[in-house]
């Protein structure tokens, strides 16, 4: 029997209780999110001062480590961009830009870059790298003193977002006419963590309150996007790290274990590059995100205008 659950003006069925959140599949906003939902003030400090050195304290590190796969990684967004832009559009905005080598990556290219990044620790480190930084959060205050991009890009930070649905129609503010967004979630509550969950005894480890408080699939991110005004251009998943689990390498809380199926995962999208089939790598992961599978989503919109 199912139970709902009500704050505010979320209702829905409950799917998940951690450290006294619920996640519920919300009927007002059409995907799954936590309540109480924090506010803005109570993530304040987590973002500005706690998530580099608390949260994830190796995060630096572990990505001057990895430095080579990532530049891949940004290489496939930057070249998406290229060819759904015209050779005359490059400036971009990276919400949530961490360390900063998305940006470097876009800077190396030739490309206008902008990052919003609340952390200190983050834009300290981002400006060693010579990035324009703007060490705040992004809200419609701020917005107004913000120029208009061709490309807005969020990786991993649309999850913390309190309220995705404003964000988003601040974000289409902010791009111009036929600009686009690229935005990257966990895939949660996908297939692989299901069967972990229901088969293999495994706990919700992907549900992670207060610091995730959306949880997307690729069916919901895509209507939400569509319902604020973007056409959908290209839907890619990232490898399914989680396979690992099934195959039986628990890296649940095991960082040793962790860093060697990353390295794995490293070892066969490098090689596949190393040999030209990159194409073949992204047409397996656009085929992975149609079965709802992969790590992370990631969606690429392009700007409507709003009639």
């Amino acid at each position: 029997m199912s139970i709902t659950r009500e704050w505010k003006q979320h209702k829905g069925t409950l799917v998940d209780s951690v450290n006294g959140f619920d996640v519920i599949e919300c009927k007002t906003c059409y995907f799954k999110h936590i309540i109480p939902i924090p506010t803005d003030k109570e993530l304040e400090n987590i973002y500005r001062e706690e998530y580099y050195t608390i949260e994830k304290p190796l995060y630096f590190k572990r990505m001057e480590e990895d430095i080579d796969w990532w530049n891949l990684v940004y290489s496939d967004r930057f070249e998406t961009f290229e060819k759904f832009l015209g050779p005359d559009r490059r400036t971009l905005l990276d919400v949530g830009s961490g360390p900063g080598y998305f940006l470097l990556q876009g800077k190396k290219r030739g490309w206008i870059v902008q990052g919003i990044e609340p952390s200190r620790h983050a834009a300290e480190y981002s400006r060693k790298l010579d990035l324009d930084i703007i060490e705040e959060f992004l809200t419609p205050e701020l917005s107004k003193g913000l120029r208009i991009y061709d490309v807005i890009h969020l990786s991993e930070m649309f999850e913390h977002v309190p309220n995705p649905i404003e964000m988003l129609q601040l974000l289409h503010n902010l791009l111009l006419p036929d600009g686009l967004i690229c935005i990257v979630v966990p895939n949660d509550y996908n297939p692989i963590q299901q069967t972990l969950r229901t088969v293999c005894d495994f706990e919700p480890w992907w549900v992670a309150p207060p610091h995730h408080i959306n949880y997307f699939t690729h069916n919901s991110l895509v209507k939400l996007l569509e319902r604020i005004g973007f056409e959908i251009i290209l839907s890619e998943s990232t490898f399914p790290i989680d396979l690992f689990l099934l195959f039986g390498d628990n890296y649940i809380g095991n960082d040793s274990v962790g860093r060697s199926c990353h390295k794995k995962r490293k070892n066969f999208e490098l090689n596949l590059n190393r040999a030209h089939f990159n194409d073949l790598k992204r047409k397996m992961y656009r085929s992975f995100a149609e079965a709802g599978i992969g790590r992370e989503i990631v969606i690429f919109g392009r700007k409507l205008e709003i009639r």
